[in-house]
């Protein structure tokens, strides 16, 4: 029967097998779908023994599994590795900005946890929500308060030195005009922060003196910010022109004794303060309230602010404003919502006045009742270019006469402009009025 199967495939066409060749093509293709490997009869039948090359090669010895590659993780900061806690012997209590807030007033609540932003365990001081005191709140005393004050000033007294000559201020001065070098710290709305500490020091390794473009709410108050500068870096301000301050890092300094300044890794909420405006104005009825609010958003504009402006000269403004009228509005346009309510809290404290309003974007305040000008008007004010401390230099001759020379230019553009000095004229008020200055003492 095989023989015959395998004679009517012969015939085939295209299929020119030899019978031998068939019968067991055959054979072994209908014994491989029921047979399985084990089962096969081709190794007995042919005796077929596979070469060395293919068999399995297995090692008596196998190497240990290879352990998995830990997971990528990114280097935290937070993370100290065991090391201890930084110890900082600055004497003065560590805040996010030390221009722009007040130890003297006490918040009122606090908008998050008491979450160290310098981070957990990397500094020895308690953060209480606000600062991080160098002296612990709940065991100080007045006397540690006056010991911190004399320990800044004798390290700002060693470090600064012999006071500089009018030549040698000079030279420091010319070499950080814009001319001369391109490296500048920008001072913006947070003011002197704590990191801006780490940053000037930074800049003096490399030059004695340091250019700060100052910009913004900050500027309202120069004298409190170059105090500021001076105390927490233990420098000089040694030039002020406008904006521009030039900060001397001191004869004696050395970067590797000042004290370690860490680094803050990140900016904490601010706390809940008063209300700067209340519902009704203190000593008026809620509806005598009401209407000078109204009244307020109707009177001229004394000034309009622009954004990271220069407002060293809003205060001395606002105060001759109120020379002649009670209510004075400022505009805003433009500026952060959070800018112009630290410039109204600023001109509450150093004009003084009292805040009537923030709506539509202005700032309008009152001078209250019983205004009285302030004697010392210019407390809060530093000249655009400080005076020498050493007038004794026999290489530095007599200042220029500048005086003489604009008392001459103002004197030719009142009669240009025909000028009428029997017709008054509200300062500040007029874009075209143009009153002589005072000769400088």
């Amino acid at each position: 029967m095989l023989s015959s199967f395998v004679a009517i495939f012969s015939r085939h066409r295209h299929l020119h097998l030899p019978p031998s060749s068939s019968a067991r093509h055959f054979l072994s293709a209908a014994s491989l779908p029921n047979s399985s490997p084990t089962s096969s009869k081709l190794r007995s039948m042919y005796s077929f023994t596979p070469p060395p090359s293919l068999k399995p090669r297995i090692n008596p010895n196998p190497p240990d599994p290879k352990p998995p590659k830990p997971r990528y993780r990114p280097p935290s900061s937070l993370d100290r590795g065991g090391q201890p806690a930084a110890v900082s012997d600055l004497p003065f209590d560590f805040r996010f900005s030390y221009s722009e807030s007040s130890p003297t007033v006490r918040p009122i609540g606090l908008r998050e946890p008491k979450y160290s932003p310098f981070g957990p365990g990397r500094l020895d001081r308690v953060w209480t929500g606000v600062c991080a005191p160098v002296v612990d709140p709940r065991r100080g005393s007045q006397e540690d308060e006056r010991k911190l004050r004399e320990k800044r000033r004798e390290m700002w007294a060693k470090i600064q030195g012999v006071p500089l000559t009018d030549a040698e201020r000079n030279a420091l001065v010319e070499r950080c005009q814009r001319h001369k070098t391109k490296r500048q710290i920008n001072l913006g709305r947070d003011g002197l922060t704590h990191n801006m500490l780490i940053v000037i020091h930074d800049h003096w390794k490399h030059t004695e003196v340091v250019r700060i473009k100052c910009m913004g709410v900050p500027t309202v108050n120069m004298k409190n910010l170059c105090s500021h500068l001076e105390e927490k870096t233990f420098g000089k301000v040694i030039h002020i022109h406008g904006g521009f301050l030039v900060l001397y890092r001191g004869r004696n300094y050395d970067r590797k004794k000042i004290p370690e300044i860490p680094l803050m890794l990140w900016k904490p909420h601010e706390p809940v303060y008063p209300r700067l405006i209340k519902t009704t104005i203190e000593g008026l009825s809620i509806e005598e309230t009401k209407e000078m609010r109204k009244r307020g958003l109707a009177v001229p504009v004394l000034t309009k602010l622009a954004k990271n402006g220069y407002y060293a000269s809003l205060v001395p403004m606002v105060r001759d404003a109120f020379l002649t009228d009670e209510l004075v509005r400022i505009d805003c346009g433009g500026l952060p919502k959070s800018d112009y309510r630290k410039i109204g809290c600023k001109l509450k404290d150093l004009v003084p006045c009292i805040l009537v309003t923030f709506a539509k974007e202005q700032i309008v305040v009152w001078r209250g009742k019983d205004y009285k000008p302030p004697n010392n008007g210019d407390d809060f004010l530093l000249p655009d270019r400080e005076p020498f401390d050493n007038n004794d230099d026999d290489e530095a001759g007599p200042p220029p006469k500048e005086d003489e020379c604009l008392m001459r230019f103002y004197d030719g553009v009142l009669n240009v402009i025909g000028n009428n000095a029997s017709s008054p004229r509200r300062p500040h008020h007029c874009s075209n009025s143009i009153t002589r200055p005072t000769a400088r003492a």
